[in-house]
């Protein structure tokens, strides 16, 4: 079988008992939306965020409100296909209530239960952690993105490159351009790889 097929097949299998939201960390008295990854399940370059915000709650896709937008616009002037070029998903998989950052112990627990297995299964060559709260997640410790963002690190083996999460950007254009820098650097490792 097609390894992109299997893998594929491997994901659907893991979000399985997770759609109807019963056994995930945030489930609250309130059906909601798991918002589980998306792209090329075979992608060297894997792209993680915080949590889904209102729009992907409502369209069970990360990072399609603004945020997604400028992120999409950002990969295609890098000439990458966010469907064919790389898989994107959050350290916790459904919306927190207000919005609210997610906790220490959500992130973690969403980590062991999903995150860890879609790494597992995509098999990235190069992770790219948007935002403090994802880089936070893989790393469980409080970090200070100015002290992370742009460096080369490892998890589990796998080239870690932490970077700024789009919300941000939205607020603080200012830090496009290395952002920008940022994303070309997690493209260009993940091809030499």
């Amino acid at each position: 079988m097609n390894p992109k097929k299997t893998k594929a097949l491997l994901l659907q299998k893991l979000y399985e008992p997770y759609k109807e939201c019963l056994s995930c960390p945030l489930a609250i008295s309130t059906k909601h939306t798991v918002v589980c990854g998306q792209g090329n399940p075979n992608a060297r370059l894997m792209l993680i965020g915080e949590a889904p915000g209102k729009h992907e709650a409502e369209q069970g896709l990360p990072f399609v409100g603004k945020s997604g937008m400028l992120l999409t616009k950002a990969l295609a002037c890098l000439d990458i296909d966010r469907e064919k070029d790389v898989f994107i998903t959050n350290t916790v998989k459904c919306r927190p209530p207000q919005n609210r950052k997610p906790t220490h112990q959500e992130s973690k627990a969403y980590k062991y239960l999903l995150l860890l297995k879609e790494i597992e299964i995509v098999q990235p060559k190069v992770i790219c952690t948007l935002g403090a709260t994802a880089l936070e997640c893989l790393l469980e410790k409080p970090i200070t993105m100015s002290d992370f963002r742009g460096k080369t690190l490892s998890f589990n083996g796998i080239t870690l490159i932490p970077t700024y999460h789009p919300a941000y950007i939205l607020r603080s254009p200012q830090h496009f351009e290395p952002w920008f820098r940022d994303l070309e650097k997690a493209w260009e490792l993940a091809q030499q790889k």
